[in-house]
């Protein structure tokens, strides 16, 4: 089986498809860092739509999501930006965690797996 890669860095790829399997690295807001948890989680939904999208699928498609939030108390913000935007009946398996970020100004950080 091949393996594609987009958005390749000398660190790490944004998306990796194997087969029918889309792995999408964490990623965090770009134009909206230092702001409120909802416009983070808002900026970083769009940004994994625009990477499966790239990689011939999309959000009805989830397998599972991790996130990574740097405090509780913003976790029914988190998830009210979460729940406008995942498709209905197609919810992922998820978790949900509270850990530090690479820098203070990220609130959030979420890593996805979809099937094509």
């Amino acid at each position: 089986m091949t393996i594609q890669r987009f958005d390749t860095g000398p660190r790490m790829s944004q998306v990796v498809v194997h087969g029918n399997t889309v792995y999408l690295a964490g990623v965090v807001a770009n134009t909206t860092k230092g702001e409120n948890i909802t416009k983070q989680t808002q900026e970083i939904l769009s940004i994994i739509d625009g990477h499966l999208k790239k990689a011939g699928t999309d959000k009805s498609k989830l397998l599972s999501a991790n996130i990574y939030i740097t405090d509780m108390k913003n976790f029914a913000e988190m998830n009210a930006a979460w729940d406008a935007w995942v498709s209905p009946g197609n919810t992922p398996a998820r978790a949900t965690v509270e850990a530090r970020l690479a820098a203070p100004q990220y609130l959030v950080e979420i890593m996805v797996t979809a099937a094509k």
